[in-house]
């Protein structure tokens, strides 16, 4: 298992005064909380100052040096906390050891040595993801009545070139010409710039200037630049040679299609493009109403340049998205009553840069106070919340953090994160982005495809549009072919007045402007200012995007369900709620007699008559030893036939993380379990209805 490589500090427990350790805890928590604002007040400060191309080099490597002060100053902040507070501590060394021996994941190819980022899911966690996905489409897909979709991981170059995936996923790359390791060339240079500056603190200022205006181009220069650049600072390989050429590096997996090899294709990056481009029939298929949402659930594989920290950085993925179309002029949501008094923990971006903390707020007052820029994204931020609380996930570990201006697409709304807290810290798992009319409108327009939606009128409406005149002589002579595609993205514009005005502005003002790429003349078009009554308005839907990342999703919640029973490093338990449980009853025989095991024989069948995974361990360890079997597994309950069961019909039945047992027939451990896992029945009904026995483990 992948964490076992992760350094784990094992803090020495406190001697402070309960009421001390509480008070202290709450102080350096409200002081980490202003440092995490500051660094990300700083964070930005030296983002926005790298892209400025008039930044004083100076300034920067100030910013830069505050930035990192602060983030020694935070860690050391967090160590204390932890210090205070030793029962928050995660015990990595055995919860990876378990996770390992039991099998739920282990690293893919193992006994040839592995490849860094590829790893396998064991039976446990087998079960336990198809349970996450199965929940995940009760939820979302059947409750919503989603369209679902299941499309090819291979998708043409073309598709993702429109993307903008093909451009945005690449890197300069240079290889040690010994042992053929691959190094990001931008990295290389910028730190090589770094260790000069910072050997040479005496340098004049002009100088230093110089380097780091060429340290802030790094990843803008061309192949031959950058190397020019490698040389110059004297990089040289760890096998002390010169490395090779740069040369782009695309984080997709890039094939062929065909035999031909003519084709070029990608393992998809992520699976919204084949609902993107599917968009007409889908919209077809809900018989034109809108608003409507389409989903689906696959892989997804980005080739990593330095995959770590388990299942959270991979390089082949499980996704589940929706891609939710709406008008872009109304996006409330239809259910958004049935959510708008649910609390989340929302960290928005005033409150990163400010005080640095969390606020619990109701979602209707997220709208209503402009925090959550509209209710369909709020619905499912919701949703997403209520989700996580259904598979079992701490709600205590979880919050929304929005995205700084600074990290947001120039198309998007707004986007809020998932962060699901774990050893690793807090971890984005699901997006939430409302990424407006960006993805149809570009694939309508490299395809020639019109990817609007129709909202009908209840009663006509007047509309301003342009009456358009063309000068086909002048437009033929300037555009010959492409005549054609440049009238029609005029007449398309002049549609809607609100549209064609900055196209006319343009042109009586400067006498020319550019449409998609053309340059249009006065002479070419002339146009009046007209209106017209309509029955319905055409418009292209902005979407609105949760994308779940269920590897992230499924390592999260095996951390946020282990414990160890009384601090026992040999009772390890995985909490899992029966609904999601990898198996939900463990049947055991009190002995080995050929009577005693018919009847568990029996109860097992049953149990998976009725869909119910089942464990049945009839081996010669000792009881106790079989039921921390399966708490290891998170088993959720345990049937024990002994001999009381061939005199009387009665098994007991244990539950998980209480270890308290109830006695009942035998006849009614199917449908009572059913119930649990079904959550129609609780333990705490269970218990008032049957017995209690005391049974000892040991």
């Amino acid at each position: 298992f992948p964490c076992t490589c992760t350094k784990v500090t094992h803090l020495p427990p406190t001697t402070m005064s309960a009421s001390g350790s509480a008070s202290g805890l709450a102080a350096l928590q409200d002081e980490l909380d202003a440092l995490n604002a500051q660094i990300t007040k700083q964070g930005s400060a030296v983002r926005a100052l790298r892209k400025a191309s008039s930044s004083n080099a100076d300034e920067i490597a100030v910013a830069v040096d505050e930035l990192k002060k602060l983030k020694i100053t935070a860690e050391t902040l967090r160590q204390k906390k932890e210090l205070l507070d030793p029962t928050k501590q995660f015990n990595r060394k055995v919860f990876d050891e378990m996770i390992l021996r039991k099998m739920f994941i282990v690293p893919s190819f193992e006994i040839h040595g592995g490849v860094k980022g590829l790893f396998d899911l064991g039976p446990p966690a087998c079960a336990l993801k198809a349970a996450m996905v199965d929940a995940w489409r009760k939820h979302f897909v059947l409750t919503e009545s989603m369209l679902e979709m299941e499309c090819t991981c291979l998708t043409p170059e073309v598709v993702l070139k429109t993307s903008g995936h093909v451009d945005r996923f690449t890197d300069l790359m240079v290889k040690d010409p010994v042992s053929g390791e691959c190094f990001r060339a931008d990295k290389l240079l910028e730190d090589a710039i770094d260790e000069l500056i910072e050997a040479n603190p005496d340098m004049p200022v002009e100088e230093r200037e110089e380097h780091m205006r060429i340290q802030i181009q790094a990843d803008a220069f061309s192949p031959a630049e950058l190397d020019e650049q490698l040389t110059k600072y004297g990089c040289k390989a760890p096998s002390g040679e010169p490395y090779g050429a740069s040369f782009p590096f695309n984080l997709m997996f890039k094939t062929s299609i065909g035999p031909e090899g003519t084709s070029v294709g990608y393992l998809r990056p992520e699976t919204a493009q084949g609902l993107f481009v599917n968009f007409r029939r889908l919209l077809d298929a809900n018989s034109q109403k809108m608003p409507f949402a389409a989903a689906q659930i696959g892989l997804g594989f980005r080739n990593e340049i330095a995959p770590r920290s388990g299942l959270l950085r991979v390089r082949e993925f499980c996704m589940a998205e929706i891609e939710h179309f709406v008008n872009p002029n109304d996006k409330s949501h239809p259910n958004f009553a049935s959510v708008a008094g649910k609390e989340l923990v929302l960290f928005g971006r005033d409150d990163q840069l400010g005080s640095g903390k969390t606020k619990t707020v109701t979602v209707g007052d997220a709208v209503s106070s402009g925090l959550v820029n509209n209710e369909t994204l709020a619905y499912f931020m919701a949703r997403t919340q209520l989700f996580m609380e259904r598979i079992g996930m701490d709600p205590e570990r979880l919050r929304f953090r929005q995205h700084l201006t600074t990290e947001m697409a120039h198309y998007a709304c707004d986007c809020w994160d998932l962060e699901i807290q774990s050893s690793y810290g807090w971890v984005e798992c699901v997006g939430h982005a409302d990424r407006a009319c960006y993805d149809l409108d570009v694939h309508g327009k490299a395809t020639k495809t019109p990817m609007v939606a129709t909202l009908k009128l209840d009663e006509a409406m007047e509309v301003e549009m342009a009456k358009l005149k063309f000068d086909r002589k002048a437009l033929g002579k300037t555009f010959k072919a492409d005549q054609r595609v440049v009238s029609g993205a005029l007449e398309a514009l002049a549609e809607n007045w609100a549209d064609f005005e900055p196209i006319a502005t343009a042109l009586e003002t400067e006498g020319k402007t550019t449409v998609d790429g053309f340059e249009i003349t006065k002479e070419m078009v002339t146009w009046k200012k007209t209106a017209k009554k309509v029955h319905e308005i055409k418009f292209t839907p902005s979407v609105i995007e949760p994308s779940f990342g269920m590897g992230r999703i499924l390592y999260s919640l095996l951390e946020h369900s282990f414990y160890q029973r009384d601090a026992d490093e040999q009772r390890c338990v995985m909490r899992f709620k029966p609904a999601v449980a990898p198996q939900k009853c463990a049947v055991l025989p009190i002995s080995s007699g050929d009577e005693v095991n018919a009847v568990v024989d029996e109860i097992a069948a049953e149990l998976m008559d009725s869909d119910l995974a089942t464990r049945v361990d009839k081996s010669t360890a000792s009881l106790g030893r079989r039921y921390s079997r399966a708490d290891e597994v998170g088993v959720p309950f345990a049937v024990t036939v002994d001999f009381d069961t061939l005199t009387d019909g009665s098994v007991t039945l244990r539950e998980r993380d209480s270890t308290i047992q109830i006695r009942l027939p035998k006849a009614d451990v199917t449908r009572v379990v059913f119930d649990f896992v079904h959550n129609r029945l609780t333990w705490e009904e269970a218990v008032k209805k049957y017995p209690t026995v005391s049974v000892k483990e040991d």
